[in-house]
């Protein structure tokens, strides 16, 4: 199915544009119709997507790096990619284990993956040190018109 809408956005890779990127990314899925449930899970997905990028990829900067956020849709399926061209992650497996962080110092550190995983139909990470992370999400939006519709009752 051909993509029937796209949008990119760049930022810097500072604490609070995961807010901004969690507001852009809705109002593009808002297109597809979805629930408010199935909005909160993707705007949640993204900011730990997001948050992941400004905090593990330019963690000993001075001058932030800066964060990449692409999102279309297929039919009634939205694909989010969020890259950083940060510090990468040495081990792709173990960070996507439940509660392993890097960063134990801070609060509520080592969910994000599990979070975007549980949230998403499809979590992909490609990382490597020095070079950056990539983050694939996909979510099929079962409220939208391209979808079966609930039964009447």
């Amino acid at each position: 199915m051909a993509r029937t809408n796209a949008m990119t956005l760049v930022f810097p890779a500072r604490s609070g544009n995961e807010s901004l990127a969690r507001v852009a990314v809705a109002a593009f899925a808002a297109a597809l119709d979805p629930t408010v449930e199935e909005l909160d899970e993707i705007k949640t997905a993204v900011s730990e997507a997001v948050t992941n990028a400004i905090i593990h990829g330019y963690p000993d900067r001075d001058e932030p790096g800066e964060v990449v956020v692409r999102a279309w849709i297929d039919g009634d399926v939205l694909t989010v990619v969020v890259e950083d061209q940060g510090a990468g992650i040495a081990d792709v497996a173990k960070a996507r284990e439940p509660l392993y962080t890097t960063r134990p110092d801070l609060e509520r550190s080592g969910m994000g993956f599990t979070i975007m995983e549980n949230f998403m139909d499809d979590v992909e990470v490609e990382s490597a040190p020095g070079r950056g992370t990539r983050v694939r999400m996909v979510r099929r939006i079962k409220s939208s018109a391209g979808a079966p519709s609930a039964p009447a009752h």
